[in-house]
């Protein structure tokens, strides 16, 4: 008889294996490699040919130039992870008449000196330029943002600036890896702030993770800013930052990986909805992983309609009455959700159930666990980089799947969300990014996808699509004039400012 201990170790091997033949080569693990390689017929097939049979992907093939009886080429690469690069050198230095001369990791290359930089939006090239921009002229302006606070969003960088605050504590994927180490993430957050909204947004990753100096600390820079995003904070500390911060700020703070994850799940879910034909208010749903995603998109589900969802964590079913590994918001989670107090598995949830929603971890449930879902299942598995269940193998049991990842169909992925979100917030000058903006912002992402488009394969818009930013973006400005939150008044937004900078 097999020990506990042995099952254990075979069951990993078998899940490594598993995962391993289901990772596809991806750009995020892409080299160039320069070769060197003999000019004799017949070499590049021999090397296109091993790299795709130990699984590279071959982008572009480059020549580099020229030596005596060799060819340099620079070669394009995308390997599934960074042992399967190593592989891969390893094979092509033993091929014959061909010298590997640098292989080169694109992703660092990206990252070399960082990803994002300051510059200037007026010329500072004539004695006339400096005095206005500097000394002595700019002391008008101070005068004036003195005299009238409002003025700081018509004369400084805080009516179109966001700032991105993490204390490196619950970093996606990589979990307490600092400030330091956080950088490149919140850097890329910039990124797709200017990309896709159009918003100059900068990095601040601060050198503690006591919860009282975090909030004083966004306290003390928030007079730079015209919104705060909250990044990658751990839970249970994430939701009372953010609580305190938006009681004690007159600006939006929004953290992403609560409200950004939970308007988008809502807004596929919206989708899938109508191509099911099923009713939000009678649905049965599991939630694995009730952290900060998990309980924020309950909430922003519950406020939509739902009444009844499961959830669970490490420990099991969240029910009423549990002691184990809980904390104040698994105590409210508790009380809010869980209508018949169940207390089993996600195995036994799962039978009946209309909807899984996974923010948890992979192999958290088996693929044959579904099909014991309703009729027409929808499966939203969002763990990064390895979804909860695959949907090669949850495929013969669910009618619509979505994960987290780029390489299938129905990314739910928050950058479809946030920048659009702030820049309707930053156009109308809000005070605050409430539950209608949220709502807002998700019945519009929604919207994007016609009803003629509509498919089990397209509930979502792709991150590319020019459409997204500027719908969102308005919804969330009306319902902030609405809602009574926006500093700028209705009229000013229908005159088509949005965005205007």
């Amino acid at each position: 008889m097999m020990s506990t201990k042995t099952a254990q170790t075979t069951q990993k091997n078998s899940n490594s294996s598993k995962e391993q033949t289901l990772m596809k080569p991806s750009a995020s693990y892409s080299l160039t490699l320069r070769l060197k390689i003999k000019n004799v017929p017949g070499m590049l097939g021999k090397i296109t040919s091993l790299i795709g049979d130990i699984g590279g992907d071959i982008g572009a093939i480059d020549i580099a130039g020229f030596e005596k009886d060799h060819i340099v080429r620079d070669l394009t690469v995308k390997v599934r992870d960074s042992e399967h690069g190593d592989i891969l050198v390893q094979q092509l230095k033993k091929l014959e008449n061909t010298q590997i001369v640098h292989v080169s990791d694109r992703t660092f290359l990206m990252h070399l000196g960082g990803k994002i930089r300051v510059t200037n939006k007026v010329p500072l090239s004539t004695r006339d330029d400096l005095s206005m921009a500097y000394t002595p002229g700019v002391a008008r302006v101070c005068m004036a943002i003195h005299d009238e606070p409002e003025n700081v969003y018509k004369l400084t960088i805080k009516r179109n600036s966001v700032a991105v605050v993490t204390d490196g504590s619950a970093v996606l994927g990589l979990g307490n890896i600092g400030p330091e180490a956080s950088l490149p993430v919140m850097e890329g957050k910039a990124m797709l702030f200017k990309e896709f909204g159009k918003i100059d947004a900068f990095p601040i990753a601060l050198a503690t993770q006591d919860t009282e100096e975090i909030i004083q600390a966004v306290k003390n820079i928030a007079p730079v800013f015209g919104g705060i995003n909250l990044e990658d904070i751990s839970a249970p500390r994430c939701f009372e930052i953010e609580t305190r911060l938006k009681q004690e700020l007159d600006i939006p703070v929004f953290h992403d990986d609560q409200h950004g994850t939970a308007v988008v799940v809502l807004a596929a879910l919206y989708n899938a909805l109508k191509i099911v034909k099923k009713d939000i208010k009678k649905l049965k749903i599991i939630v694995t992983g009730v952290g900060a995603a998990g309980v924020a998109c309950s909430k922003m589900i519950m406020a939509a309609g739902a009444k009844n969802i499961i959830g669970f964590d490490r420990q099991g079913a969240i029910y009423k009455g549990r002691k184990e590994n809980m904390n104040f918001m698994k105590d409210w989670f508790a009380d809010h959700t869980n209508p018949d107090n169940f207390k089993g598995t996600v195995k036994d949830a799962l039978k009946g159930a209309d909807l899984f929603l996974g923010l948890s971890g992979p192999g958290t449930i088996e693929a044959s666990d579904l099909a014991n879902m309703n009729k027409d299942a929808i499966v939203f598995a969002m763990a990064n980089p390895t979804p909860e269940v695959m949907p090669e193998e949850a495929q013969p049991y669910v009618r619509i799947m979505a994960t987290g990842r780029s390489d299938y169909p129905n990314q739910i992925n928050n950058v479809l969300c946030f920048p659009g979100i702030f820049r309707g917030a930053l156009d109308c000058h809000a005070r605050d990014i409430n539950e209608e903006m949220k709502l807002a912002a998700a019945e519009a992402l929604a919207a994007v996808i016609s009803p003629n488009e509509l498919n089990e394969d397209y509930i979502i818009p792709g991150v590319f699509n020019p459409k997204v930013a500027e719908t969102v973006a308005q919804a969330v400005a009306k319902a902030a004039v609405k809602s009574g939150v926006a500093r700028r008044e209705r009229k000013t937004l229908d005159d088509g400012m949005l965005g205007s900078d």
